[in-house]
């Protein structure tokens, strides 16, 4: 046999029996549009264009290395040394193995009684990558389906709305109420699993995030291990907990010893852990953040990182240089003013008998209903527009969110709190000039 003849034709780079089945259903989804909240604050260059001596207020931050110091400056050099001494040659698709036992040993402190260790993390290149990772992972391992379910609250991240759909997910809004926060009930799941079931889909994977972004509202580590238990017997196949704001609380963070104590070993396989350096350390350019996850996940998503996205050393070293400092004091920059500030907010919204969410992290979540009547908005799009251009403060209009949203924006309070307390100001000055 000439051996020319294995080249004569066309092959396909897998099994026949393994290729992914033909369908139009691109063409019918969609469009996934760009987020605004990267344009949000250019609105402030218009009110200072007519107003330049005036001073212009960014509340639309969910950047602490925009509104607040950032990365400490050691850390960020001790990094560059780290750097240094290892080189730039390629690492692993997970990270190093510096990497992964530092997040085990120095920032979690995990028991390796608990079923996991270092091999059970992954570094990921930001909290995005993170979660597009964590969605292939949920939906390949959990049914085996594309076009199943991933479950968020009413008013979830943007983000939370198009990066499970762009993979082949559908999002799946759960049922709450703004007296709560839009909070999970056992209710809400349980539904969720029957409504997803009346199109022929599964509950691929549950979000619980707390601090939550936008809201703020914060859950106990109970009230989410028992929301997390309710989704796993109901059919979920995972959970994902995305704890990046955690450190950001003038409480306890999460103990993820205790939190894995309260799970069975076989319910801990279905958890994905998601944490980094982006909110509490003001790492947002910096671009790390870890998953922790089960071994078959793992495999899953390092294999596929491994043709994609890898992190790099140097936003590995900059984490590793905060675990090595102590996080608590690494992090102190960030977290001491928003804390500081939260309390100066609380006290103002409460005096000017505001209507608001607002439980750790970054955020408030802000009922600016009664206001938009009086100018004949439908939402909050247009009074973020106003409040930018003409009154020099910048806000998330909580409708960028979802439409359950409308009426609400998001204000961020990651800044000092005299800065805190000025946007506060401008916020109800600029709302009372609306009557």
């Amino acid at each position: 046999m000439n051996d020319l003849s294995l080249f004569d034709s066309p092959v396909y780079a897998v099994p026949e029996t393994n290729l992914v089945p033909v369908s139009n259903h691109l063409t019918d989804m969609a469009d996934i549009p760009a987020s605004r909240m990267f344009l949000i604050n250019k609105g402030l260059r218009v009110f200072h264009e007519h107003f330049p001596e005036m001073e212009t207020y960014d509340a639309s931050q969910g950047d602490g290395g925009a509104s607040l110091p950032g990365v400490r400056g050691d850390i960020l050099e001790r990094a560059a040394q780290m750097q240094l001494s290892h080189g730039t040659a390629y690492d692993m698709p997970f990270g190093t193995d510096a990497y992964r036992k530092a997040v085990f040993e120095q920032y979690w402190k995990l028991d390796p009684g608990l079923g996991f260790g270092p091999t059970n993390v992954c570094a990921t290149v930001g909290g995005r990558d993170g979660l597009v990772k964590a969605y292939q992972a949920m939906l390949a391992l959990g049914h085996g389906r594309q076009g199943d379910v991933l479950v968020v609250s009413r008013v979830p991240w943007i983000s939370y709305n198009w990066g499970p759909y762009g993979v082949g997910a559908n999002v799946l809004y759960a049922p709450g109420q703004p007296e709560s926060g839009w909070a999970y009930s056992e209710d809400a799941l349980r539904e969720c699993v029957r409504y997803a079931a009346k199109s022929g889909r599964k509950i691929a994977g549950l979000v619980i995030t707390s601090p939550d972004n936008p809201t703020g509202n914060t859950l106990t580590p109970d009230e989410q291990a028992h929301l997390a238990k309710i989704a796993l017997t109901s059919g979920a196949a995972f959970v994902l907990l995305d704890w990046m704001y955690h450190y950001v609380t003038d409480e306890q963070p999460m103990d993820l010893n205790a939190f894995l104590e309260l799970f069975e070993p076989r319910e801990r396989q279905r958890l994905i852990f998601m944490d980094g350096i982006t909110k509490s350390l003001g790492g947002s350019n910096i671009r790390n953040c870890h998953l922790i996850a089960n071994e078959d996940v793992t495999r899953f998503i390092i294999a596929r990182a491994s043709h994609g996205v890898i992190p790099s050393f140097y936003s590995l070293a900059v984490a590793m240089a905060a675990y090595e400092m102590g996080y608590a004091e690494a992090c102190r920059p960030i977290v001491e003013p928003t804390n500081a500030s939260r309390l100066v907010l609380t006290e103002f919204l409460k005096e000017n008998r505001f209507r608001f969410i607002l439980g750790k992290g970054y955020y408030a979540f802000i009922d600016i209903g009664d206001w938009l009547g009086l100018r004949g908005w439908e939402d909050s799009e247009p009074l973020g527009r106003y409040l930018a251009e003409e009154q020099g403060l910048a806000v998330v209009p909580g409708v960028y969110f979802s439409r359950y949203a409308a009426k609400w924006v998001r204000f961020s309070y990651a800044t000092p709190p005299e800065r805190t307390l000025g946007a506060a100001c401008r916020l109800r000055d600029a709302l009372d000039s609306l009557a």
